[in-house]
């Protein structure tokens, strides 16, 4: 029998398979995106998450701001302010001493910048008082969600009434 005929046997048998069983290159490119494109798909929808955290963390700027400070609500805060203070002042002191200049006095400079800015002639214990009034007003709208009062303006509009209150 002449190679490759009717047995099934040979190159030319295998030939006819091979072109029966063989995939074009349109095929191919075909199979590939119907398998590869749900992949992709999945893939980029789990990764979502992850574009998302890029650019934050601990060195990110985009973090909400806080109160810049100590809360001076609270004994400690004014402790804290005042330490703050003191330094800058001492720092400020120490340079224009350096620089051959008459140093700052600190402690005066401290009375200064700590005494109450309050336009109306009032006893200081007064002020202290409607001071810590409206420290814990503040706090109490603060808890409420709502923005706190500037303290200054407050105190003053609050020791004007109170001058006015016998007229």
């Amino acid at each position: 029998m002449p190679f490759g005929t009717a047995t099934g046997r040979g190159p030319l048998a295998t030939l006819d398979r091979m072109v029966a069983t063989a995939v074009s290159n349109g095929e191919v490119i075909i199979l590939v995106v119907l398998v590869a494109a749900p992949i992709a798909a999945i893939a980029f929808a789990g990764a979502g998450a992850v574009y998302r955290e890029i650019g934050k963390g601990a060195f990110a700027m985009d973090h909400e701001k806080g109160t810049s400070g100590p809360d001076l609500s609270t004994g400690a805060g004014r402790a804290i302010q005042q330490a703050e203070i003191r330094q800058m002042l001492e720092a400020k002191a120490y340079r224009q001493r350096q620089r051959g200049e008459e140093p700052l006095d600190v402690e005066a400079e401290m009375k200064r910048m700590l005494a109450p800015a309050v336009d109306v002639p009032a006893d200081p214990a007064l002020i202290e008082e409607v001071r810590q009034h409206v420290a814990a007003r503040n706090a109490r709208r603060l808890r409420q969600g709502k923005e706190p009062l500037d303290v200054e303006a407050e105190i003053k509009r609050q020791l004007e009434d109170l001058e006015n209150l016998g007229q």
